[in-house]
């Protein structure tokens, strides 16, 4: 084994693009953050969507300890790669499915969408961020905008994602989202792209709830459901956070 193997390697650029993200993108996430903190603040649903390996990021924040009960994550079976995964490689560029999405779920003023995409190239992704944005409704886009730079436009009207959000986040992923190259292979490997996202996410999400605070708010956020072993009144904390967003949130 060489003394710098493929797994530390693989960590160290992990941690480097971490490190990267809290370096250049802070003001990035803090604006994002009072986009949310305004959505909350009048009383509007926080959705999350992504397709392909991205809808990762809205299942991490769906129903989730320590995190804001106001969440709704647009999970469209078709795209997301968990049921017959080489099809919804063709379904997430399919132009015209964005606005059936959105018009679907219904989003509108004051709600707030987060958009996860690495390559930002995707049809569902920018169509869904287009028709938002024709609502009114505001858009935080998660992508790298290194690889969307570097790819040719897939969408018929030549734009990425970066180009329709109110603030982009870059995830400072690199090109391909591979982390490291071994002699021998073309290929790049190690993805990056969920280990930066999720971060960036919650990141955006803390902030929020430090925003509400700061403003005078009580942020609606679910313990962890594992703590109601020792206490009872978790349990019924988190029920009455469920009952409340029942009706406005599809999946719940």
């Amino acid at each position: 084994m060489s003394k710098n193997p493929a797994w530390r390697r693989y960590l160290q650029e992990v941690t480097a693009i971490q490190a990267k993200i809290q370096e250049s993108q802070g003001e990035r996430i803090e604006a994002a953050a009072d986009l949310l903190s305004h959505c909350l603040e009048n009383k509007g649903l926080i959705h999350v969507f992504g397709v392909g390996h991205s809808s990762i990021l809205a299942e991490e924040v769906n129903w989730r300890a320590a995190t804001l009960a106001s969440i709704h994550a647009i999970l469209e079976p078709s795209m997301t790669g968990q049921f017959e995964v080489t099809k919804s490689g063709f379904m997430e560029k399919l132009e015209g499915s964005g606005e059936i999405i959105t018009a679907y779920h219904r989003l509108a003023p004051p709600d707030a969408i987060i958009i996860a995409s690495n390559s930002g190239n995707n049809g569902a992704p920018i169509e869904v961020a287009a028709a938002c944005r024709k609502r009114g409704v505001k858009v935080i886009a998660i992508t790298s905008v290194t690889y969307s730079d570097y790819l040719n436009p897939l969408h018929s009207s030549g734009k990425k994602l970066k180009d329709l959000a109110d603030v982009v986040v870059d995830n400072c992923c690199p090109i391909g989202d591979g982390a490291i190259r071994l002699e021998g292979l073309e290929q790049t490997v190690g993805p990056t792209s969920t280990a930066a996202g999720i971060p960036i996410l919650n990141a955006i999400l803390a902030q929020t709830v430090e925003n509400l605070l700061a403003r005078g708010h009580s942020p609606e956020v679910y313990f962890n459901g594992s703590l109601s072993a020792n206490s009872p009144a978790v349990a019924e904390h988190n029920q009455q956070l469920v009952d409340k967003y029942f009706s406005r949130i599809r999946n719940l």
